[in-house]
């Protein structure tokens, strides 16, 4: 086991990424008509996955549209609609929330082609640089966008994320009746706490709020996302525990801790999303897993059932 905190890393290129997707649990051999691409395992998931259910954090990527000039990590492979159909099948969800992932910068392109190929039961959430027109931002709004992303923890073609600039694009999609959703460390969350507080928008919190690990439930960004939770417009992704853990898998049993304390707290404003294709994991996860923790996350099936059902369907505005 991996004594330190899981962070991401290089992807060994498309033939390792694949090679890797086809591998099952343990390693295994997976039969190529159940393996999904970028996901490990091919066996279903173990808890029951209700109608409607979404998956509210995924990127779609393609060769057809070219890595922003800013990004120099991992090259753009076709995790594209195609693929990810895969999955959505082994994993028995119908919906999806396509995230613009810094790869592309403000390039919107990928996630709202990926969004037409899905159709009505997808979602985009984009991002946008402070220049971006009120026409522009109505036209993805036609295209099925429903929120921007900020993003303090990787770079961005605009250089370095501030407080300033967060507000400032919250104040500009707040007409719309969009939503920002942040990517931020929980030591970021705790200096950004008083611009939080105010935004006019409702706020989606990614990825657990990535408190350190060893931390957990004892970092002051714990106690900063519970009290935007208490305050009624603040949701919380159950997502991404490969990200925020020294345990490791199966049980992932640190970022079960903060993610029980979250779901018990406001389980209404609770979602759920895989982070397909796992960008930068040398060992991508298995998805089916990664949904199975809900059935520790949220040992109740309604409340389970309302987490990957009901709840995307009030913020994302499914029919």
């Amino acid at each position: 086991m991996d004594p330190t905190p899981r962070t991401r890393r290089s992807l060994l290129g498309s033939g390792g990424a694949l090679a890797l997707a086809a591998l099952g649990a343990g390693g295994r051999p997976a039969d190529a008509a159940d393996a999904a691409p970028f996901s490990a395992g091919t066996e279903a998931p173990a808890i029951p996955v209700p109608p409607r259910a979404c998956d509210c954090h995924i990127h779609i990527l393609s060769t057809r549209f070219p890595a922003s000039p800013h990004w120099k990590g991992q090259p753009v492979l076709d995790s594209d609609v195609a693929a990810y159909r895969r999955l959505q099948a082994r994993l028995g969800t119908s919906r999806a929330v396509v995230v613009t992932p810094s790869t592309y910068g403000t390039d919107n392109r990928a996630t709202l082609d990926g969004v037409a190929q899905l159709g009505p039961a997808a979602r985009a959430v984009v991002v946008v640089d402070l220049d971006i027109g009120v026409a522009e931002l109505r036209a993805m709004a036609a295209q099925g966008a429903v929120g921007i992303r900020v993003n303090f923890g990787t770079p961005q073609s605009w250089g370095p994320t501030t407080a300033e600039r967060l507000e400032a694009m919250a104040r500009k999609v707040a007409p719309l009746g969009w939503h920002v959703q942040i990517y931020a460390t929980g030591d970021q969350i705790v200096g950004l706490e008083p611009v939080l507080r105010r935004l006019p928008t409702r706020l989606v919190i990614d990825h657990l709020a990535r408190l350190p690990p060893d931390r957990g439930v004892s970092h002051p960004a714990h106690a900063v996302v519970r009290r935007l939770l208490d305050g009624g417009g603040t949701w919380m992704k159950l997502s991404g525990a490969y990200l925020n853990t020294a345990s490791g898998p199966p049980a992932y049993a640190d970022a079960t801790t903060v993610a029980k304390s979250f779901a018990a707290a406001a389980p209404e404003r609770m979602l759920w999303g895989s982070d397909w294709p796992h960008r930068g994991e040398t060992h991508v996860p298995d998805d089916a897993r990664l949904l199975d923790l809900l059935a520790d996350w949220v040992p109740d099936e309604r409340p389970r059932a309302r987490v990957l059902a009901d709840n995307p369907a009030a913020l994302y505005g499914f029919d």
